[in-house]
């Protein structure tokens, strides 16, 4: 039996689905005699609707990932304590997924989406499914990057600054050769990470010889390859674009007869594993993930109650976790 959605509800009562949208959402200005008509149409269809007015979807790469895995669980308890239902799904960056999963909830009582660094964060993202947010006038949020004509709230991670964290610490210990491991060309986080990594090092007095850029997938795998491209550069000091990439160089490293951070140093980025237990610690970039998840509440709630909203982008600053992957140039 075909699922009844909205459509159905709008043929049947003659008005548009954007109409059928706000009364089940309880949201907008709908007329009196519109609301009951609309109402019994969906009794008529056999419409039914979970939980209406406090769904949230929340998008996320994947909930492997130890930090999407805590940023999508602190988003939901906070959406939970003011009374949202947050339904969290999984959706490959660069896939139609997240399509899938909008068009299904909008006819369940969706009244907001979060795009929790999903395909928002690439730079050619597909705009389709924004647009179908927009036509069913259910507001969304971005996380770690705003998507080019779509005026949307983005809250992000300073990644500009995140880099200079990372070189500026690095420097300090005497390192002057530097490397980056970055994530695939085409990543707005990993592109704005690559920026700071090299103007860092400029700044500092660095030529473009002194600051070396490789780039992979984001994983274990991904670090331990660029690591094995860095073996002839003769850097001192890595920065990695994710804790994960960390990992894959010190593994490489090691296998390459080095020790860390005696050889070379390692700053990784994240803050999501429990570092501090690793051998040796890795000394890292922090995501502010609590503080990102309490500020979406507000803004998502302004959003829902149709009152304005800043679309720009607002930066949170990481922090640099200091431990014992890094010490002074050998």
């Amino acid at each position: 039996m075909a699922k009844i959605g909205i459509g159905d509800v709008a043929k049947a009562a003659g008005v548009s689905e954007a109409t059928v949208s706000r009364v089940i959402n309880n949201r907008g200005v709908v007329a009196p005699d519109t609301r009951r008509v609309v109402e019994e149409a969906m009794r008529s269809v056999g419409y039914s609707r979970a939980s209406p007015g406090n769904l949230v979807l929340l998008i996320t790469p994947g909930l492997t990932d130890p930090f999407f895995a805590r940023l999508a669980d602190r988003l939901s308890a906070a959406l939970g304590r003011q009374g949202y239902r947050p339904v969290v799904a999984s959706a490959p960056v660069g896939g139609t997924q997240e399509l899938d999963y909008v068009a299904a909830m909008a006819d369940a009582g969706m009244v907001a989406t979060v795009f929790v660094s999903a395909n928002n964060t690439l730079v050619d993202a597909d705009p389709a499914v924004y647009r179908l947010l927009e036509q069913r006038r259910i507001p969304f949020i971005c996380i770690d990057g705003p998507v080019a004509g779509v005026s949307a709230p983005t809250l992000s991670t300073d990644d500009l600054l995140a880099a200079e964290l990372a070189v500026d610490h690095l420097w300090g210990l005497g390192h002057r050769r530097l490397g980056i491991i970055a994530g695939p060309i085409g990543n707005r986080p990993s592109d704005l990470r690559v920026q700071g990594f090299l103007a860092a090092v400029e700044a500092r007095g660095g030529s473009g010889d002194d600051a070396v850029v490789v780039r992979n997938e984001y994983s274990v795998e991904g670090g331990n390859s660029a690591a094995g491209k860095l073996i002839g550069a003769e850097v001192t000091g890595i920065v990695a674009a994710s804790d994960e990439m960390a990992f894959g160089a010190i593994r490489a490293r090691r296998r390459g007869g080095l020790r860390v951070p005696r050889d070379i140093s390692v700053v990784g980025y994240d803050d999501a594993f429990p570092l501090e237990f690793l051998d040796p610690p890795l000394t890292t970039v922090r995501q502010p993930i609590e503080r990102l998840a309490q500020a979406v509440v507000p803004v998502l709630t302004r959003l829902v109650q149709g009152r304005p909203v800043d679309t720009g982008e607002l930066l949170f600053d990481p922090e640099l976790i200091v431990r014992g992957s890094t010490a002074p140039r050998p």
